[in-house]
């Protein structure tokens, strides 16, 4: 049988793409390590937006919640329901990682669009979206393939690897190469998807810069919206699948 070889080949070929280059970049050479400077740069423009938020809403909570109380108060409930949705009655402990990969996807998707990141001048390249980059969706993706068999050895130890023999031993090599080939799924798609749209309202602001970029933004707007709610779906179904073996 040629599983082992093939999900090798599958590792590498993740590996791999996790270096493909669209346009110039900027790097920082620390020690004998090449960091991606543009990636960290806005990765943590992104950390600090959500941290400020999160100390705002939880700075002076009411009884009878204000406006800004009442949004955050939403947000959390989205979130608890889509976990609870999608992994069932243990949802509990997962609600924190489903949130933070929502809200820093969806937080990164907005930030292509709404800030200026094209103003501040780079020896090589420009500020994009992190999510624009395929090393943050690569890394996106593998955490969540890490969240996903933790789930499963947590709750059913060694037998959760049964699953790989389900309905019947034959899908062996099957059932190994779907748990290889999700994370390739996963962050081709947000990373597909981020960078067309971000090349579609620099073409058109190129073309017609007056009137046709703006509704083709506020496209933009709700599709990352949902490619974040997507994500944050899947992982969240990849986990309960994990833990309860139902597909």
């Amino acid at each position: 049988m040629n599983v082992l070889p093939c999900s090798i080949n599958t590792l590498k070929g993740l590996y791999d793409i996790s270096g493909v280059e669209v346009g110039q970049h900027f790097y920082w050479q620390i020690g004998s390590f090449q960091v991606h400077a543009q990636v960290l740069i806005t990765s943590w423009v992104v950390i600090v937006i959500l941290l400020g938020s999160a100390a705002v809403a939880v700075r002076n909570p009411q009884t009878i919640p204000p406006n800004g109380q009442n949004f955050f108060e939403y947000v959390l409930e989205f979130i608890r329901d889509l976990s609870k949705t999608q992994i069932g009655e243990e949802y509990g402990p997962w609600v924190p990682f489903i949130g933070t990969m929502f809200l820093f996807i969806f937080v990164s998707n907005w930030s292509g669009a709404l800030l200026p990141w094209k103003i501040i001048q780079l020896p090589h390249g420009e500020l994009a979206a992190p999510t624009n980059d395929i090393n943050t969706t690569v890394a996106l993706a593998l955490l969540t393939s890490v969240a996903y068999f933790y789930a499963g050895l947590t709750k059913k130890g060694l037998g959760y690897f049964g699953k790989y023999i389900q309905p019947t031993p034959i899908l062996l090599p099957i059932n190994i190469l779907e748990d290889f080939t999700k994370p390739l799924s996963l962050s081709f798609r947000l990373f597909g998807n981020i960078l067309a749209d971000e090349l579609v309202v620099v073409v058109l602001v190129s073309l017609v810069p007056s009137l046709v970029p703006i509704p083709v933004m506020l496209l933009g707007l709700f599709t990352s919206g949902i490619q974040a709610l997507i994500f944050a779906t899947l992982a969240a179904a990849y986990i309960g699948e994990s833990m309860e073996g139902h597909h």
